[in-house]
């Protein structure tokens, strides 16, 4: 009797492992389809310092293929609201200089990954894993500030003399940018349905104007009003009056041309599974 529990007992373990083995084997992994809410911060110019004291709002979509258990593509789409201002630097000359800036940033990338661990959904021991991406993507911006209460586009004022007869050299900034977006990321299978993750995504510029601000002082590129009034261009392009120092004059550093900008977004967020079943092989002869 002893001999004949044991048996059956094998047989058993045996069965299992066999159906878990072709469960694993017919499962197949196509991808999934994602949404994401978190926070979006900006580094450059006017945070020199890499502060993340002003989180903004971001939000967005991806598409995922899975080339196997560790090697995915990703398609995305992202919205973010970045800015930052002067007067949060511990920098006297930052806080003296005043400027500031909002931007919404529409971004859309491609991202290759890579899984640390294999990851299955649905199949026991494979449902957690985390993960690395890179990719390349492009964004458009359109920094602007608030004077009086009024909000103006910055680009079109060409605050550093872009487009002034004075600075022929000066071209205005496009406001169409790459980015190389790095993600750090983990990802948990709740079951073969959808999964929840977290992920940190560091964005690389090629712009240093994503908070309108990169070269030189030049107050003599804004003629005054009718008036005689200065003109809201003049009166953005150089806001240390506003702190009882006046220091934009012409040729005077405004911001670091040699550093371009950069934004990055932490996430959190839920993506629906792709999925699909390898039919059995046909018996031979049929």
């Amino acid at each position: 009797m002893m001999l004949r529990k044991i048996i059956l007992q094998i047989l058993f373990l045996v069965g299992a492992v066999t159906a878990n083995a072709q469960s694993d084997n017919s499962f197949v992994h196509l991808g999934e389809v994602g949404v994401h809410v978190g926070a979006g911060h900006y580094f450059g110019d006017i945070n020199s310092n890499a502060g993340i004291n002003r989180p903004k709002f971001a939000a967005g979509f991806f598409f995922r293929k899975q080339l196997g258990g560790y090697i995915s593509i990703r398609l995305s789409g992202e919205y973010l609201q970045l800015g930052y201002s002067d007067i949060y630097s511990k920098n006297t000359v930052q806080r003296v200089r005043n400027l500031s800036f909002n931007s919404n940033v529409w971004e859309g990338a491609i991202t290759g990954e890579f899984n640390f661990f294999n990851f299955r959904p649905g199949i026991e021991g494979f449902s957690f894993t985390p993960y690395l991406g890179l990719g390349i993507g492009a964004f458009s911006y359109d920094p602007y500030a608030y004077l009086a209460g009024e909000r103006y586009f910055l680009r079109p004022l060409g605050t550093e003399g872009q487009g002034s007869a004075l600075y022929p050299d000066l071209q205005v900034y496009n406001p169409i940018a790459l980015c190389v977006p790095f993600t750090v990321g983990v990802k948990y299978a709740f079951d073969p349905r959808f999964n929840v993750f977290a992920e940190f995504t560091y964005r690389f510029t090629n712009t240093d104007y994503l908070d309108d601000v990169s070269g030189l002082y030049a107050p003599d590129a804004f003629a005054p009003l009718p008036d005689g009034s200065p003109s809201p261009a003049f009166l953005l392009q150089d806001r240390s009056y506003e702190s009882g120092i006046t220091i934009g004059t012409k040729g005077r550093q405004r911001g670091n041309s040699l550093q371009p900008d950069s934004y990055a977004s932490f996430k959190i967020g839920i993506s629906f599974n792709l999925e699909t079943y390898r039919c059995p092989p046909s018996p031979r002869g049929r």
